[in-house]
């Protein structure tokens, strides 16, 4: 990885930015302040939300921090699939007494208003989730000073994200919570990810530019692995979403834990793209009918979802969380970033002596 980059955060540890009001301000800064690199989510926000929070995290911190941004998504979506699926929804939406939401709520996520105000500005690090900016894009954060990274879940998706002229690719494992960050969602592929350390040997080869792996990861231990394998530094998301400082909803975060929720599962159930969550009622019984329709089915599901945690019902809320969710602790945000960094620490020196992770 270059200096210039490597500078930016001490520890090769970034928190990964998690839309839905799950990493605010107060996450990502005490990351930043325990020596990681912490991110601001813009995924689902207005651009002045954003700006709103940025100015936040600046009044919290002094070091540098990240913004992700969803980037516009093609219109494929088939509207009758759309619709049948909204009839199916209807007991849910009797159930929590909520009306199912419009999906044509929009689908390009405020991009060019949130560029302007990223271009006015100007912050560290900018990453991009769904896709891979133009180059017109990359290079004017570039004059402002802005670092660019991208997700990817293939060598070619990393090739790229390369090509684009970003200065890092973010290789997401088939085992990351949340959505994964494919190029472009082609239903027939379902299924069939990447695991996290044959992604990276993958990718490693395919690019030059420094690597960011990111999937399931919750321990220091996890993190040497990932970089004795290749990559420059490790994105955890599901591992800060039971911290003292994340914005998530205190049954999400019991939920990890909770030994009602014994596995995860990738499904359209909630959003219309791949996502992998903790299997409740809501995602055992739509998932296998939900179609390819993101953002649609997203702007669908939102207020049942939000009915559901008004009602404190867990089995009917997107409990976005990776294949590590079991292991999570509770802590301080950047007392886990202490804690990290230490068994990283451990670890590296058991194979600097010769032993195992």
């Amino acid at each position: 990885m270059s200096s210039a980059l490597t500078d930016l955060f001490p520890l090769p540890i970034v928190q990964a930015p998690m839309a839905g009001g799950v990493s605010v301000p107060q996450l990502a800064a005490a990351v930043c302040e325990a020596g990681g690199l912490g991110f601001l989510a813009a995924g689902y926000k207005t651009a002045d939300g954003m700006y709103q929070e940025i100015k936040q995290i600046r009044s919290l911190t002094g070091r540098p921090f990240g913004v992700n941004v969803f980037m516009p998504q093609p219109e494929y979506a088939d509207p009758a699939a759309v619709d049948v699926y909204a009839h199916q929804l209807a007991g849910e939406a009797t159930w929590y007494e909520a009306e199912l939401g419009d999906p044509d709520s929009g689908r390009d996520d405020g991009f060019e208003a949130k560029l302007v105000v990223l271009r006015d500005n100007p912050v560290p690090v900018v990453s991009f989730h769904f896709g891979v900016p133009s180059r017109e894009v990359v290079d004017a954060l570039h004059r402002v000073g802005t670092f660019v990274l991208a997700a990817a879940t293939t060598p070619d998706e990393a090739r790229a994200v390369e090509r684009a002229g970003a200065d890092g690719v973010i290789a997401q494992g088939v085992e990351a919570g949340g959505h994964q960050g494919t190029h472009r969602d082609v239903p027939e592929t379902d299924g069939s990810g990447l695991g996290l350390l044959s992604l990276i040997a993958q990718v490693r080869e395919a690019v030059s530019i420094p690597i960011v792996a990111a999937g399931g990861i919750m321990r220091g231990s996890q993190i040497a692995g990932v970089l004795a394998a290749g990559a420059n530094a490790a994105q955890l998301g599901t591992a800060f979403l039971a911290t003292h400082e994340s914005g998530a909803n205190a049954l999400h975060k019991r939920a990890l834990t909770n030994p009602l929720f014994v596995r995860t599962e990738l499904t359209r159930a909630f959003s219309g793209r791949p996502a992998r969550g903790l299997v409740n009622r809501f995602l055992r019984e739509h998932g296998p009918y939900a179609p390819a329709a993101y953002p649609e089915i997203h702007h669908l599901t939102s207020p049942l979802r939000k009915a559901a945690a008004k009602a404190g019902d867990a089995q009917g809320m997107a409990l976005w969380a990776g294949q590590g969710h079991r292991m999570a602790r509770e802590l301080p945000a950047g007392q886990l970033v202490e804690v990290l960094a230490g068994e990283l620490a451990t670890a590296r020196a058991s194979l600097a002596g010769g032993g195992v992770l």
